[in-house]
């Protein structure tokens, strides 16, 4: 599989890769005549997978995540990607 980029990172405390597959973002307009609050502030979509430290898919470790995890999986995507 190849992706785009590649995040150290932490699931259940294990240490695993984060391989990203697909990243988009817009930037909000911050306009007060928006046409929705996605169009005020902005959004992100991503598309990832929870690798070993090796690279390779752990669908087990995958299983450990709580929505916790992938919140701050999300930032770290978007702030890595965004620098």
């Amino acid at each position: 599989m190849s992706f785009i980029a590649e995040i150290e990172t932490r699931v259940a405390g294990i240490p695993c890769v984060i391989g990203v597959v697909e990243y988009f973002s817009v930037a909000g307009s911050y306009c007060q005549n928006a046409a929705s609050d996605w169009d005020y502030h902005g959004y992100s979509e991503s598309d990832w997978v929870v690798c070993d430290r090796r690279g390779r898919p752990a669908p087990w470790l995958a299983k450990k995540m709580t929505s916790k995890d992938e919140s701050r999986i999300e930032r770290e995507i978007a702030q890595h990607m965004n620098d």
